[in-house]
């Protein structure tokens, strides 16, 4: 098992645990991948929970987490899942990219695409467009 395996040990433990489909895990040029279906957004939060506790900023560069929640389709509603703060919308799907919108905690968005495992589009109900963080996101 390579260093990195171990390292995110409870993160792929977290995804066999949460049932995630077609679970691949794989190592290239230093990054870990973890990628499968989650069935609920349930599922692919146990993930990034898992990752959280060892990574609170989500900012580590050797890991990536590509977990998409198998069913949702363009419409679906979903409810922004932040600890405390807005949820910002963004121009671009990057930290660094224009923030064109902010939706509060517990507020309801309208997914356009599942475009990344990282970054979704989203409609706000102020009809402001853009790409936010998947992991703050729930079906």
């Amino acid at each position: 098992m390579s260093t990195l395996q171990d390292k995110y040990a409870s993160v792929i433990s977290a995804a066999q645990s949460a049932g995630i489909a077609d679970l691949k895990v794989s190592e290239q040029n230093g990054i870990l991948y973890v990628a499968g279906n989650a069935s609920t957004s349930a599922a692919k939060d146990a993930v990034w929970n898992a990752l959280g506790a060892i990574d609170s900023t989500y900012s580590a560069s050797d890991i990536n987490v590509d977990v998409q929640v198998a069913g949702l389709s363009a419409g679906a509603s979903l409810k922004v899942n932040t600890d405390s703060s807005n949820l910002n919308i963004r121009q671009e799907p990057s930290t660094e990219a224009a923030i064109v919108g902010k939706a509060a905690k517990g507020e309801y968005v309208t997914l356009v695409e599942q475009t990344s495992d990282e970054w979704w589009k989203v409609k706000t109900a102020g009809g402001a467009e853009g790409y936010a963080y998947a992991r703050y996101l729930q079906a």
